[in-house]
């Protein structure tokens, strides 16, 4: 009997998903008629407690404000001034001003938040510059789809808040477990575009002329505001002055400062970034409220618990229970996006995890990596999209142009398996 109820709901949700509807309102949808049609329970109390208790969580205040801190970026100055910055220290290295793509997103990661603002604010910069200056479209166009996912691992991460509040761990914890893993895939994409310009030294458009080490310091200037607000976030949280919600307060009225001063901050612009930060946060309000009902939904039914007898009576081993997990979230990244993917999945999976003994904060970096992967995984992959609305390419080849980056993943959530420490080792300092 539960089998054909999972399959249902499963083949209903994908059925209401496929037919254009709200993510969100897709699952309050499914969760009530699963509430109507297989358990006694009164629907209207229970969806009325369960969208009042997610959402009124205080932990997920540190979601608008940082989504409104990349808002404000985005439509400053700051993103511009990075590039300046940047270039004249990679004149030397293989692949030269390809890595900008993998710096900018690493450094703007750590003030978005947002796997698709990273994308989409690096791209406006990186993509005309490259292609004006003669660097490959489609290497140019694959660095940034894979680094572009780095918005969501080096923190503040917007992901690892929801996984947070739905796994109940701190959220300071996760932000900092995030900054090596983060840090370590960057220089992963860096060693593949260091490879890749070797092999194809033609490609490469000539070193532009020599500046003095005196002149890189001066044009270095350009990255100080950014680098400052990354301090002001990062060192707060770390240093335990503020929590994860003060921290992003801090952070938006950092970056307000900043683009005031540099006169990039008018009223158009302050109203702009703050109606679409609402607009976003409004949309994952609505995916978290749908998801927590449906949870409650097949927790009334039974589901999570056959589901978690049945993948325990697997008798797999850790590494074959993470193994059979990347499988499962990758699959399901084709139809869902990452935020969806962990509110749905973490009540069903959270109580197997802990049998079989992984920690919860690695737990939630893994996850982290694997929703990275799903953002370069057509057809649903958010980057993806986000590419094609910048170069008009076909989702087919900008999937084609970042599967090397996306093969570089898998080797990051295998080496995090067998090198926990590279996840754990930091958190383990602030305890």
């Amino acid at each position: 009997m539960e089998i054909f109820v999972t399959l249902f709901l499963i083949v209903l949700l994908f059925a209401v998903l496929g037919s254009g509807a709200w993510i969100g309102m897709s699952l309050l949808g499914v969760a009530l008629l699963a509430m109507e049609l297989f358990t006694s329970r009164p629907v209207g109390d229970s969806m009325v407690l369960t969208i009042w208790g997610t959402t009124s969580s205080w932990t997920l205040t540190a979601l608008p404000l940082f989504l409104w801190m990349g808002e404000i970026l985005f439509r400053s100055k700051l993103s511009e001034d990075m590039f300046k910055g940047l270039a004249p220290w990679l004149n030397r290295l293989p692949g030269r001003l390809l890595h900008v793509n993998v710096i900018g997103c690493t450094i703007f990661a750590a003030v978005s938040g947002s796997s698709a603002a990273t994308c989409a604010t690096i791209g406006k910069i990186t993509l005309p510059e490259l292609k004006k200056r003669g660097y490959p479209e489609d290497i140019s166009i694959g660095t940034l789809a894979g680094a572009g996912t780095l918005g969501l691992l080096i923190p503040p991460s917007i992901i690892m808040i929801v996984y947070g509040v739905a796994a109940n761990v701190s959220i300071a914890k996760l932000f900092i477990a995030g900054v090596i893993p983060g840090l370590l895939l960057a220089v992963l994409f860096m060693g593949y575009i260091v490879v890749w310009s070797l092999l194809n030294p033609g490609k490469i458009p000539a070193a532009d002329a020599g500046m003095t080490f005196v002149q890189k310091i001066y044009a270095s200037r350009h990255l100080i505001p950014v680098v400052s607000l990354i301090g002001l976030v990062l060192g707060s949280i770390y240093s335990g002055v503020a929590t994860a919600t003060e921290a992003a307060a801090l952070g938006v009225a950092g970056s307000l400062a900043l683009s005031k001063i540099e006169g990039s901050l008018n009223w158009e612009k302050f109203k702009e970034g703050l109606v679409a930060a609402c607009r976003v946060y409004c949309m994952i309000g609505l995916i978290l409220a749908g998801a927590a009902f449906l949870t409650l939904a097949m927790g009334f039914i039974g589901l999570p618990r056959h589901l978690a007898e049945f993948i325990g009576g697997l008798h797999l081993s850790p590494f074959g229970l993470i193994v059979l997990l990347t499988g499962f979230f990758i699959v399901l990244g084709c139809f869902l996006d990452g935020i969806s993917m962990v509110v749905l999945t973490m009540a069903v999976l959270l109580p197997t995890v802990q049998a079989a003994g992984l920690d919860l904060i690695w737990f939630g970096i893994f996850i982290v990596l694997v929703v990275e992967m799903a953002q370069i995984t057509p057809p649903v992959g958010f980057n993806l999209f986000v590419i094609q609305g910048l170069t008009k390419k076909e989702i087919t080849y900008i999937a084609r142009t970042a599967f090397p980056l996306f093969v570089l993943m898998m080797l990051a959530v295998l080496g995090t398996y067998f090198f926990q420490d590279i996840v754990l080792w930091l958190p383990r300092q602030m305890a």
